[in-house]
């Protein structure tokens, strides 16, 4: 007989051997009190700091939107009561998705129960839905992404990261006149650094190509009005797709796409990932918008936000800790091996009650092993010096190098693109 529980016990060792297995932190954040938490620890309770969370304006904790979801749960229950398509649609549910057509400037909206299906899902569905369609996908796109181009089983090419160059050259190759869809990010999460949107336009538009642009990691961020690089760089109406996500920037659950009215409502009548999948509550729905609607008009979470980043990179930089420079908000601190990865994040959490998970293969490629900090407007100054001494200490103990800077290899992007 074939040893099954034996096949699955080697799996997981084999990622124990490379040290990428991953052991979840138990953690309880504490309403109104953001980055604090409370970490089950093997020894008891202990109080410890979050420094990598993707609520990245701690909305999550905003009292405008937990008294919107604890209202919608007290009239309309917990639950949503399975798909849209057998149960209907909770007001809470259209209001969210007007809110968000709004925010983008698009005819209509669709909601997902999260990013990653709304990327699989919409990616799929609108290749399949253009006959002999071609899709350009940026190298380092997000692993959602990566399966929603598989699952369209169109043919596919794989742009070299940010190369507009290499871009152009496959535009020019397709055949005049052929259906072909670019799938790109704006802010990739794990560099922080930005595509250039009015370029992939242009090309876009000379080619006559379909833009699909993933804007999770820049939504509620940037923009007069958060609704992200897009919108920042004033080239927002020329993107056909906009996909983005409801639990970032805005705190609370599920993804979305906003585009033409045609083109959301074909994905809504034929995508599988929407149409068999229980739709979110309407607590969380009725949350979410009211995260937006308040993010649509203050400026204050997105300036507090660009401080207490600029204030950590330097603090961080002037500890001689090997920051990969950014122009986002993520802040990349570079280690370049799993196990040392491991190593300084478990130090970090049981030594200086610092939370911060490592990002190891096959996030990263080898070689890239990082901690990914995420500063929020709720981390001050006295948590921010805090955290570059707990590093310092942390890389001494290590035997890791302070002071040199860090300076990127070539490229690793490329090793995804076999993947994408």
């Amino acid at each position: 007989m074939f040893d099954y529980i034996g096949s699955f016990k080697s799996a997981i060792a084999a990622l124990q051997c490379e040290r990428r297995y991953r052991v979840f932190a138990d953690l309880e954040r504490k309403a109104g009190q953001f980055p604090f938490a409370v970490w089950n620890s093997p020894n008891g309770k202990r109080d410890v700091v979050v420094w990598c969370s993707n609520d990245y304006l701690a909305m999550g904790q905003h009292p405008k939107v937990i008294d919107a979801m604890c209202d919608a749960a007290r009239r309309m229950g917990a639950g949503s009561g399975g798909t849209r398509n057998i149960s209907g649609t909770n007001r809470a549910l259209v209001e969210l998705e007007a809110e968000l057509a709004d925010l983008h400037g698009k005819e209509a909206a669709l909601v997902f129960t999260s990013g990653y299906v709304s990327n699989q899902a919409g990616i799929a569905t609108i290749a399949r839905l253009l006959p002999d369609c071609l899709i350009l996908s940026d190298a380092l796109n997000h692993n959602s992404m990566i399966e929603g181009v598989r699952a369209a089983g169109c043919a596919k090419q794989i742009w070299r990261h940010n190369d507009l160059e290499h871009l152009e050259q496959l535009l020019s190759r397709a055949a005049p006149g052929r259906p072909t869809l670019i799938v790109f990010e704006s802010v990739y999460s794990m560099d922080g650094d930005v595509a250039p949107l009015e370029a992939i336009c242009d090309l876009a538009e000379r080619y006559g190509a379909m833009t699909y642009l993933d804007e999770v990691h820049a939504v509620g961020m940037y923009g007069p009005r958060g609704a992200g690089i897009a919108e920042r760089e004033g080239v927002m109406a020329r993107i056909d797709v906009i996909e983005g996500t409801l639990a970032k920037a805005f705190g609370t659950l599920g993804g979305y796409i906003a585009g033409r009215s045609a083109v959301v409502d074909a994905v809504r009548s034929h995508a599988s990932g929407f149409i068999f999948t229980t739709s979110l509550p309407p607590a969380i729905a009725a949350a979410a918008t009211a995260s937006i609607a308040h993010l649509k008009t203050s400026g204050v979470e997105r300036a507090d936000h660009r401080a207490a980043v600029a204030a950590t990179k330097a603090a961080l930089r002037e500890a001689g800790l090997p920051v990969l420079a950014t122009e986002t908000h993520i802040v990349p601190v570079m280690i370049g091996c799993p196990d040392l990865c491991k190593r300084a994040s478990d130090l970090l959490l049981e030594r200086h009650g610092i939370y911060i998970q490592p990002i190891n293969y096959p996030t990263v490629p080898r070689g890239t092993e990082r901690l990914r900090i995420t500063p929020t407007p709720a981390h001050d100054f006295r948590l921010i010096q805090q955290l570059a001494d707990a590093m310092v200490s942390v890389w001494r103990e290590l035997g890791l190098p302070l002071g040199c800077g860090y300076q990127p290899a070539e490229q690793h992007a490329q090793a995804f693109a076999a993947g994408g």
